[in-house]
């Protein structure tokens, strides 16, 4: 089995790793967030605050842990050092399962918006071949190199930064000539806890992404400081992007037009810039999902690789290209991919596929909580070094994760648990199928 060694090199820097972060941080949901929060007023700017601090003190615990476990597999390395072979494997089981389902979302969104510039994308068929072609397309950049990768991550995250930051200096230089008569009143009277709770549920989904950079680490070049810088200033600087630009749409546009609105970002630019918007939101939705399938592609790949390579998956996964890229994880995770963009092209399948997204995102909660959990673990048995400043983090990152799992829903978790019993069998049948082979 041919492994990524010095000899390859460690293609991922500092600004590669924070586009890693960010760039799958920020996707096609920003978009579309504001109408939901829209009601909400002034509570979604509080549920923003809350769900920032909660992300940064989890960003917090996975850079502690790949400071003392720099190891490709991020949260599966973290659990696995901590609770043994068994649960390392069913979280990493569980996490590369809403890798490849929740790709397909993001592949689905972004043909969605190319839909608008192209209205023959959304033929039946023609939708689902552009989305297979997408992912593929992608797959074989990743195969290509974890360089190039990078340097395409670089390139997309830019591109859908640009505009965003721009609806940021529009609100500014708005509020700054027109005053701020035009920002809807802040009145104690409409913050309510039921409000908050339900902004902070509905912000949670921008975050998730936050671990990326841990997942790679073998390819990341000092890996103990670049992925722990890379995972805070990622999770801030998106968490800053989302609440500048979230509030600005939800507390400057009459919250009607907002929440009725299917492209709230075309509707503000179309009121405050004079212009027709809509194409140019369509566009940038299709750049900003672009981006964010790139890294999560990476990152599905990367996974079952560094399971393999610890005789935990089959061996097969976890050979490498002469480049090091784990080449043949690529090709099999796709084609799971495209089983699933299959599945969702057929109307029948459509409310399954809506509940597998529900499903999945219920998965990264408990990885969030598992690997809390290993940090404890891991500072118990003095593997992790912290002073006490980091140990309230950590309570507050458990806490943060406990109660997102709680408004995440019953049947999600339920089914997402389940999923993870699920993934023990697995695991047990391949140590059958290993044989008299030790493990690592």
């Amino acid at each position: 089995m041919q492994e990524y060694t010095a000899a390859t090199g460690r293609p991922m820097g500092f600004w590669m790793a924070l586009a890693l972060v960010m760039g799958s941080m920020i996707g096609s949901g920003v978009f579309l967030l504001p109408a939901s929060l829209a009601p909400l007023g002034w509570n979604s700017v509080i549920g923003w605050l809350i769900t920032v601090s909660g992300a940064l003190c989890v960003a917090s615990v996975f850079g502690a842990l790949s400071k003392a476990l720099p190891q490709a597999g991020g949260p599966y390395a973290y659990t696995r050092a901590a609770f043994g072979d068994g649960a390392g494997f069913a979280i990493a089981w569980a996490y590369w399962i809403s890798m490849w389902v929740g790709n397909a979302a993001i592949a689905t969104a972004a043909v969605s918006y190319l839909s608008q510039l192209f209205p023959i994308v959304s033929t039946h068929g023609v939708s689902a071949a552009i989305t297979i072609a997408i992912v593929w397309a992608f797959t074989l950049i990743n195969i290509r190199g974890t360089k190039l990768a990078g340097q395409v991550q670089i390139v997309w995250t830019i591109a859908k930064l640009l505009p965003l930051v721009a609806v940021i200096g529009l609100a500014a230089y708005v509020l700054a000539t027109q005053g701020t008569g035009l920002v809807r009143t802040f009145d104690t009277a409409d913050i309510s806890t039921a409000s908050i709770s339900t902004a902070t549920i509905l912000t949670l989904w921008a975050m998730l992404g936050l671990e990326l950079a841990t997942v790679p680490a073998d390819k990341v070049q000092d890996p103990e400081r670049t992925i722990n810088r890379a995972t805070l200033f990622g999770t801030a600087g998106a968490g800053g992007i989302y609440i500048l630009v979230c509030s600005a749409v939800v507390l400057m546009l009459p919250a009607a037009i907002t929440s009725a609105s299917a492209a709230p970002f075309a509707d503000f630019v179309n009121i405050y810039a004079g212009t027709n918007a809509g194409t140019v939101i369509a566009a940038i939705g299709t750049i900003s999902a672009l981006g964010a399938l790139n890294g999560w592609i990476m990152c599905q790949a990367e996974l079952p690789a560094a399971l393999a390579r610890d005789g935990l998956f089959p061996e097969f996964m976890g050979k490498a290209a002469a480049n090091g890229t784990p080449r043949n994880a690529h090709v099999f995770s796709t084609s799971l991919l495209t089983l699933v963009i299959l599945m969702n092209s057929s109307r029948s399948m459509a409310s399954m596929f809506e509940f597998l997204i529900v499903l999945t995102t219920a998965i990264v909660l408990v990885m969030y909580l598992g690997c809390a959990a290993a940090a404890f673990r891991l500072i118990q048995t003095g593997a992790l070094k912290v002073g006490a400043g980091f140990k309230i983090i950590l309570f507050l990152a458990a806490l943060y994760s406990c109660w997102t799992i709680y408004g995440a829903g019953a049947e999600a978790l339920i089914w997402g648990v389940a999923l993870l019993l699920i993934g023990l069998p697995v695991f047990w049948l391949l140590r059958l199928a290993r044989g008299s082979k030790p493990s690592t």
